[in-house]
């Protein structure tokens, strides 16, 4: 339910009470990224003895690399203007399943609405078999897209993907695989929603829905939950949030990350949130600097999904860009809180009688706050401890005082004693000190 590119949470299937729907949202942590901008480090060596191998030809380096730039540059300005002859106009010809799939790729594009498009060359990799399909000319390079969606992304974001090139007899660069280097690169990269079949987009207000050509009932229905969900988040989360919902209702398995191949993803799992970076892990933190996350449904659930279910994962989007560092039982916690406020479109929740269940049910057999490590092995009392958490926390110290101590606990909670400190100055207690608290509640 948060984040996306380098860490996913998930919202997940709990079986329901008719009384009271609970609904599981599970983070998961995916590979450190550290694979993705730093993978040609390992490679720079071969990469270098091959560069002086003696059938390796003679190359201007700066001529590749700007006429690479201008063909990337062609692809970017040929989506923003409709151009798809241009699109496809370097791309190896003698390859048609390679054309028609960037014919499939500009379609999904053009109906994304960009803003702003760009790619750039990040570094050159090597890989010895691919330079023999291709020829010695073979330049295989990771490329950062810079991409901005109209009415949706308030700030130009980046994601990754690799592109192989090759060099003609007539000194013309063409495309000649758009794939030989997804598995070098960090999860997530070139699983963008517009890297599968034909998809279908559908917009409104902050709001934007992707689905397979044909789906036009599942994605009006996914528009009109989004758009009460992201109205929810706006009017409920601390200081107002002015960002946007993006849900991707595709049938593939493993897109940006979000991995419903797994067994129990599969079957437990409705969403997961998955970051969207403003700089990407290794350009200017490890981590990357985030700005908000795309919504990614489970494709075996999609009919199991409502608005409640997209305002935890938007309470997740617009709480991704404070930082990674909030305990997971504030993370999960806030998200389910703001899911279980009154929502348009949803039937009241019976709050009071969930405080109570939880109180009774789960508190009583514990003796701390859920903590990071366990979170997901013991999910069943970990979201309803964390709700009653941020339950007491919004009732006793308000929003405005909730909000604050979020942002700061993301961005500054590195350790233990990190978000001791940041606890005691806002709350006047320690997140043992707010168990104990809880504890005291439900005893008065």
């Amino acid at each position: 339910m948060s984040d996306g590119g380098g860490r996913h949470s998930r919202h997940a299937a709990r079986r329901r009470s008719r009384v009271w729907p609970v609904l599981l949202s599970l983070v998961l942590i995916a590979a450190a990224v550290g694979g993705g901008l730093y993978l040609h480090r390992s490679s720079q060596r071969n990469q270098d003895a091959a560069a002086a191998g003696p059938s390796t030809p003679a190359i201007d380096l700066a001529a590749r690399s700007a006429a690479v730039n201008q063909v990337l540059q062609r692809r970017a300005q040929a989506v923003l203007t409709g151009n798809e002859q241009e699109f496809v106009a370097d791309v190896d010809p003698a390859d048609t399943k390679l054309v028609a799939r960037q014919r499939t790729l500009f379609a999904n594009l053009r109906q994304f609405g960009f803003a702003k498009l760009g790619y750039q060359q990040l570094a050159q990799q090597y890989d010895d078999a691919i330079a023999q399909k291709y020829g010695p000319s073979t330049y295989l390079v990771a490329v950062a897209m810079e991409y901005q969606l109209r009415g949706i992304d308030l700030v130009p974001v980046r994601a990754m993907l690799g592109y192989t090139f090759s060099r003609r007899s007539n000194g013309r660069w063409m495309l000649v695989s758009d794939s030989d280097l997804d598995k070098r690169l960090p999860r997530g990269s070139h699983e963008e929603a517009w890297d599968f079949g034909p998809v279908l987009v559908k917009r409104a207000s902050r709001v934007l829905v992707v689905v397979e050509q044909g789906q036009d009932a599942l994605a009006n229905k996914l528009v009109a939950m989004s758009r009460n969900a992201v109205q929810a988040v706006s009017k409920n989360w601390p200081g107002g949030w002015n960002g946007s919902g993006v849900v991707i209702a595709l049938a593939d398995k493993v897109v940006r990350g979000a991995d419903y191949s797994q067994p129990k993803n599969a079957e437990d799992a409705l969403a997961m949130a998955t970051f969207v970076y403003r700089t990407l892990p290794g350009e200017v933190t490890g981590e990357g600097e985030r700005t908000d996350s795309y919504v990614v449904l489970n494709p075996n659930n999609r009919s199991k999904v409502d608005a409640r279910t997209l305002a935890h994962e938007f309470t997740h989007v617009a709480t991704a860009p404070y930082g990674p560092y909030a305990p997971r039982w504030m993370v999960e916690g806030a998200a389910t809180y703001v899911e279980f406020l009154p929502m348009a479109g949803q039937k009241d929740l019976a709050i009071g009688q969930y405080r109570l269940d939880v109180r009774t049910k789960y508190l009583a057999n514990v003796t701390a706050l859920p903590a990071d490590a366990t979170f997901f092995d013991q999910a069943d009392s970990s979201y309803p401890l964390s709700w009653l958490a941020l339950d007491y926390l919004f009732t006793r110290f308000g929003p405005t005082e909730v909000g604050t101590l979020y942002r700061e606990l993301a961005s500054l909670g590195v350790t233990q004693k990190d978000r001791d400190r940041i606890m005691l100055e806002h709350l006047g207690m320690t997140e043992a000190g707010l168990f104990r608290a809880l504890k005291a509640a439900a005893a008065a």
